[in-house]
């Protein structure tokens, strides 16, 4: 059980005061749940709770299964991508337990530090030599340059973090120890990080098949050195909303042309004269939504790229989306990128 967890539960053995020293020492979400053995929930507890008790002539000797709220508010894992978050904030729901089938806890949802809940398993890509920015990549990976305070990648985390993402997996290949190393399995975070190593090259979706099986029914693929302030859950929830196989991350190119331009049928007639016009286009932003059925569509060790699968959906006329990111996106490949991300970190919150 992951230390977010545990920070919130208390055992249906352990005393009033127990519970009392471990709501004194939380801060701006001081809420117990209440656990048995097994980690089923039984109830949440509160410093209210507690002093509802005293006054009624519960004491220090009484069970807390006397003090507790038996009906909490909670959310089953399999609904997860069916809860609005920020109608629960705006409750006053600060923390929410999650549940399997059985009632057994399997994560907390602290609303006072998620931005809200993505229920995908992501996966990193963070194999490359970053041949670009050497010298700077000649001892560190690209995704472990710092920008700002932290490295690209830790920036990259610490935002999934933020949107109730738990399960992470980082291709890696390229000084691979200087990343695993720095992240160790993720529990200092609150999150499961694992790694995936590739004995040859496999391409994006080559590589994410050998993390197989995943957890949950969705899979987030994303590059590692690109710095962006994506809303990830609207981004999902366009991906829900659709009905989509697939759904990729774009940013807007736009291209103006300084002359008058004609638009000429087959032959030579003119059809219209427009003045110089500016044209809009839409790149891919490195940043990928999938069903997790879709991974079948991969081949086992060989190589497929994520514009094979594309390809491969859009020849079957299954549904591929493109989600516009609104915000900051920067892919850091030369060093021209890397200088321009030093200067915006400072006017930008990752």
């Amino acid at each position: 059980m992951n230390l977010n967890v545990e920070r919130h539960i208390i055992y249906r053995h352990q005393s009033v005061r127990d519970a009392l020293i471990k709501l004194n020492d939380m801060k701006k979400d001081p809420i117990l749940l209440v656990a048995d053995d097994h980690h089923r929930l039984l109830g949440s507890l509160t410093d209210g709770d507690l002093r509802r008790g005293f006054i009624k002539g519960l004491d220090f000797n009484n069970s807390l299964l006397e003090y507790i709220q038996p009906e909490p508010l909670f959310i089953r894992e399999s609904e997860l991508h069916l809860t609005d978050i920020n109608e629960l904030r705006k409750k006053n729901f600060l923390v929410i337990p999650v549940v399997d089938n059985d009632m057994v806890i399997v994560n907390v949802l602290n609303l006072t530090v998620l931005q809200s809940v993505v229920p995908a398993d992501v996966v990193i890509m963070a194999g490359g030599r970053g041949q670009r920015l050497m010298p700077l990549t000649e001892n560190t990976p690209k995704p472990m340059l710092h920008v700002g305070d932290k490295p690209i990648l830790e920036h990259n985390i610490d935002r999934l973090i933020r949107y109730g993402v738990k399960n992470i997996y980082i291709s890696v290949n390229y000084l691979a120890d200087n990343i695993i190393s720095y992240f160790k399995d993720g529990s200092d975070k609150g999150v499961n990080i694992n790694y995936i190593h590739e004995d040859k090259p496999l391409g994006t979706l080559g590589s994410v098949k050998l993390a197989e099986p995943f957890e949950q029914d969705y899979i987030m693929v994303m590059n590692s050195d690109v710095l962006t302030d994506i809303d990830f859950d609207g981004f999902f929830q366009t991906f829900i909303r659709t009905g989509a196989d697939m759904a990729i991350a774009t940013t807007s190119y736009h291209v103006e042309v300084p002359y008058g331009v004609l638009e000429v049928d087959g032959g030579n007639f003119v059809n219209s004269l427009k003045e110089k016009p500016r044209y809009t286009y839409y790149s891919n932003a490195g940043i990928y939504l999938i069903r997790k059925e879709l991974l079948s569509l991969v081949p086992h060790n060989q190589f497929y790229n994520v514009t094979d699968l594309m390809d491969a959906l859009i020849a079957q006329n299954r549904k591929l989306i493109s989600f516009p990111i609104l915000g900051y996106w920067l892919d850091i490949g030369k060093h021209e990128d890397f200088k321009k991300a030093q200067e915006d970190i400072k006017h930008i919150r990752i």
